[in-house]
């Protein structure tokens, strides 16, 4: 759970993923928080802290997630928000089609029943989501319902061959990362997932989230440019994806 300022929702998060029962462990990385999320992620058993000196970011936070949780030689990794938006109760189907080997990523699309709308999601979120993705899915190929879910589940082997540390510490690692995942050869399920929007909920304002957007669309140049073969990119190498497992990656300590 990549947290910053979620004092209000994560507990409530936290409940509704132990009650399924699959999850041994639960990572928290609280990105210098000034509410009490870190007091009340030390209060929750089976869960490990995770506190930053400093904000760095939502990517930053993530890679710091990603990091820990190989450190605690997880085999199947979920990365969902600790605001309550998205249902906990869909880790059992996301955890059993990675461990039958089925995919190695899982995304919890907002988009895929027809119901975003319905759930809460803002007029103006829900055309600028369908309008990137569509974009996106002509430069990369791909056939997604959606690059911008919260959502997401991955296998240990994608997670240690996938370069995502080479991705933006701000929102668009999120995407980044999906690129870097279709670069490699994976096919992405999908499943679809009801969410909640209320106050509580996280949200980035309209400047962050043109940013976002334009992050977006220089991620998916970046890869067709790089299919093409005319412009080299370091998010995108050339060279074998076995190359990256030998890159050494920081140890943490809480």
């Amino acid at each position: 759970m990549p947290a910053f300022n979620a004092a209000r929702t994560l507990k409530r998060t936290y409940d509704q993923v132990m009650a399924q029962e699959v999850v041994d462990q639960v990572i928290i990385v609280d990105d210098a928080s000034s509410d009490e999320t870190s007091e009340i992620a030390r209060s929750l058993p089976k869960a490990r802290l995770h506190t930053c000196d400093r904000n760095g970011g939502y990517g930053a936070n993530q890679k710091i997630c990603y990091r820990l949780a190989l450190q605690e030689n997880a085999d199947i990794i979920i990365m969902v928000h600790p605001d309550y938006q998205y249902t906990p109760k869909l880790i059992p189907a996301m955890v059993s089609i990675i461990g039958n080997e089925l995919y190695d990523c899982v995304l919890g699309s907002r988009i895929l029943g027809g119901y975003a709308l319905k759930g809460g999601m803002p007029i103006w979120k829900y055309i600028s989501n369908r309008f990137l993705t569509l974009v996106e899915n002509l430069l990369t190929g791909a056939k997604l319902s959606e690059y911008h879910t919260g959502y997401r589940a991955f296998s240990r082997r994608l997670i240690e061959q996938i370069p995502f540390e080479r991705n933006s510490n701000d929102f668009v690692f999120d995407n980044q990362m999906l690129a870097q995942i279709l670069w490699y050869g994976y096919t992405i399920s999908e499943i679809t997932c009801p969410t909640k929007y209320f106050p509580e909920a996280s949200s980035i304002n309209l400047q962050r989230s043109i940013r976002y957007g334009l992050g977006c669309l220089a991620t998916g140049l970046q890869f067709r440019l790089a299919k093409l073969g005319g412009w080299g990119s370091w998010r995108f190498p050339q060279t074998h994806p076995d190359l990256y497992l030998q890159v050494p990656r920081p140890i943490l300590e809480d």
